[in-house]
């Protein structure tokens, strides 16, 4: 099941597959190549909370290398990218999702959403030496040093989930809810909670149809 493509993670497109390689070695151990791929997306494309999709079509893992780097993705785009990469590569993978408070989100964001809670913020786990991994590939490097955050670093052995504190001491990030590790994108519940949190989600949706 964590090796399958399947609907949003479509590790056997000729996209994934090509940046997969691309980005890896065959000579690499699989928790060398679990390092490469992270990197390669969490500073490949930029993150951008105000790219969301709000059809299943806009969810797989092929379209966000479809977008230009600076275009970019959000969270839940980058961790299926990472997933999708790994199962390319022969290396187990999944996704989870919580909410989390941004305490450094910009006042563009929480007016669009009507509140600080980023709600199903998604991260990558992948299996590596025996065990499950988890790897947040969301904030690129310019955007931590932007908000003077050091970048999230990745040694495959390790979890990697968020920052919790700025380079001051201040409160950067806190989870809130855990929803749970799922082997692809439970895209109804997702639009369920957006819903059910973000007071301004039809405003929302309306903007980002049009």
């Amino acid at each position: 099941m964590y090796l399958q493509p399947n609907d949003f993670v479509d590790a056997d497109h000729p996209s994934v597959m090509a940046f997969a390689h691309q980005h890896t070695s065959p000579n690499q151990s699989p928790t060398e190549k679990a390092v490469s791929l992270f990197y390669a997306v969490r500073d490949g494309f930029r993150y951008n909370p105000y790219h969301v999709e709000v059809t299943p079509s806009g969810y797989k893992a092929s379209i966000l290398l479809a977008r230009t780097p600076q275009q970019g993705g959000h969270c839940i785009d980058k961790a299926n990218l990472l997933a999708a990469c790994a199962r390319a590569v022969g290396i187990p993978s999944r996704l989870h999702f919580a909410n989390v408070r941004n305490h450094i989100g910009t006042e563009k964001l929480e007016q669009m959403l009507g509140t600080d809670v980023l709600v199903f913020h998604g991260y990558a786990e992948l299996y590596l030496e025996g065990k499950w991994v988890a790897a947040t590939p969301a904030f690129n490097k310019q955007l931590c040093a932007y908000l003077k955050v050091a970048p999230l670093e990745f040694d495959g052995k390790t979890d990697a989930v968020f920052q919790a504190y700025d380079r001051e001491g201040g409160q950067f990030m806190e989870y809130l809810h855990d929803y749970g590790h799922f082997a692809d994108i439970p895209f109804d519940l997702m639009v369920q909670e957006w819903k059910r949190h973000y007071p301004n989600y039809d405003l929302m949706r309306e903007k980002l149809e049009r």
